[in-house]
């Protein structure tokens, strides 16, 4: 069966109301905690991806059981001392850069040596971010060219708490010092750039020994030693990144509607809503409530008459980092110019993004000017494509797989988009999804 999709038809106009699978942050982070958790805990609507798995795959290795059925998950957590640590033990992040990182703070206080490593893609990453940081606390590290993947990982048992000072806007990073935190007697202090908070929501929740204080540019967590995690039932709202897609790809149709139920539209998470409605599109929060601390609601959007070119705010870089591949494709259909900066952290991620979106943009017949972190486009309200277009060897990137496929069905041409498996990492029902707001013929 070919593992690549040839796409001939542009989308005709729809207005649909749909569902997306659940958030692929929060569905890793309630099978870290709830591992750590006094007794069962629950999910549902939980992603059944493959970093999900692996992140299920990781928590079995270290002895906490994992019950999976088709609407429900449930772990049986044995406390925070609860991990057994057997003679050499490997856990394998695969592709996911949150598993991979995050873990490592649950993972300090181990009292055997763990190898961690990932695919190809992941092996690539610069793990060396978080193992700096969790190192002060104690832990011992030895990785490949001193910063990839594989590495091992030596824990301590007698942790002391740090200061750090997270500058990248990295919320693994982040992540894995308040995980470190909870481990290790004393406060640990986090000097964080703004990025998304899923971490700190969670365990304010659970009413973990965390407190963030909230500055314009900058929050201060601090963090200290958790006494116990209570089990944690949880419906996991829809993904706002897989939401995004289709945000955008209404956005890039005639006359369509489409309504995405039940999203966690966190405002950490909602900076490509903040860019797309400066660029003109219409969107609306509807039926909004908190949950668990996130805020949730269903999405609305409208197909705008005419897209605005933007000088995108830097600041809201960090809100839509997993989106600017297609808010690009919505740059190029502006009527003007567009220009995005401080884009590097976007070339640290499964590909170099930034540059596959010059390759995209350029082969629909797009002029660009890029930089290492920065590109303006020149978008074209009336681009018409009739040329063939080949999307492959994006080491299996999942976002520029998906990027293309709505970028085929919103502008036209012949698309041959190769590695179509690479969806199963964050979003497996993406082409489902896709036929459910207007069959598409794949051949």
């Amino acid at each position: 069966m070919s593992n690549s999709v040839l796409i001939k038809n542009k989308i005709s106009r729809f207005n649909k109301i749909i569902s997306v699978s659940g958030d692929k942050s929060l569905s890793i982070r309630w099978v870290l905690l709830s591992s750590l958790a006094e007794g069962v805990s629950k999910a549902k609507n939980l992603l059944l991806s493959e970093d999900v798995l692996a992140s299920i795959k990781s928590i079995r290795k270290l002895g906490i059981k994992c019950v999976l059925s088709k609407n429900e998950c449930k772990i049986y957590g044995k406390g925070l001392n609860g991990y057994k640590y057997k003679k050499d033990l490997l856990i394998n992040a695969e592709n996911s850069g949150t598993l991979g990182r995050l873990i490592l703070g649950l993972l300090i206080n181990s009292s055997k040596p763990i190898k961690l490593i990932g695919d190809k893609s992941l092996s690539k990453r610069d793990f060396k971010r978080v193992t700096d940081p969790l190192s002060k606390f104690g832990a011992k590290f030895k990785l490949k060219n001193n910063k990839n993947l594989p590495l091992m990982i030596t824990g301590n048992q007698n942790l002391k708490p740090i200061n750090y000072y997270e500058e990248r806007g990295s919320a693994q990073c982040k992540s894995s010092v308040i995980f470190g935190g909870m481990l290790t007697n004393g406060t640990t202090i986090i000097k964080a750039k703004k990025s998304r908070n899923h971490t700190e929501l969670l365990c304010k929740y659970l009413k973990l020994p965390i407190t963030v204080k909230k500055s314009k540019n900058y929050d201060i967590i601090k963090v200290r030693k958790a006494k116990l995690i209570k089990p944690i039932n949880y419906k996991i709202p829809s993904d706002i990144s897989s939401s995004a897609f289709f945000i955008v790809l209404t956005a890039l149709s005639k006359n369509s509607e489409l309504t995405i139920k039940n999203v966690n539209i966190n405002p950490s998470r909602t900076g490509i809503i903040s860019i797309l409605k400066k660029m003109g599109i219409s969107i609306f929060f509807k039926n909004q409530k908190k949950y668990k601390g996130e805020k949730i609601a269903d999405i609305k959007i409208k197909s705008p008459k005419i897209i605005k070119p933007i000088n995108c705010p830097s600041k809201l870089n960090s809100g839509a980092i997993d989106e600017f591949l297609i808010i690009f494709l919505v740059a190029a259909k502006a009527n003007g110019v567009s220009y995005f900066k401080n884009l590097s952290e976007l070339n640290q991620k499964e590909s170099p993004r930034l540059k596959w979106g010059e390759y995209i943009l350029n082969n629909m017949g797009i002029k660009t000017i890029t930089t290492k972190d920065s590109i303006k486009i020149f978008g074209n309200p009336n681009l018409k494509i009739n040329n063939k277009i080949i999307i492959k060897n994006y080491l299996k990137d999942h976002r520029v797989f998906m990027a293309s496929v709505i970028a085929a069905l919103s502008f036209g041409g012949k698309w041959t988009i190769h590695d179509k498996d690479s969806i199963k990492t964050s979003f497996p029902s993406f082409l489902k999804t896709i036929n459910k707001i207007s069959y598409i013929k794949y051949d």
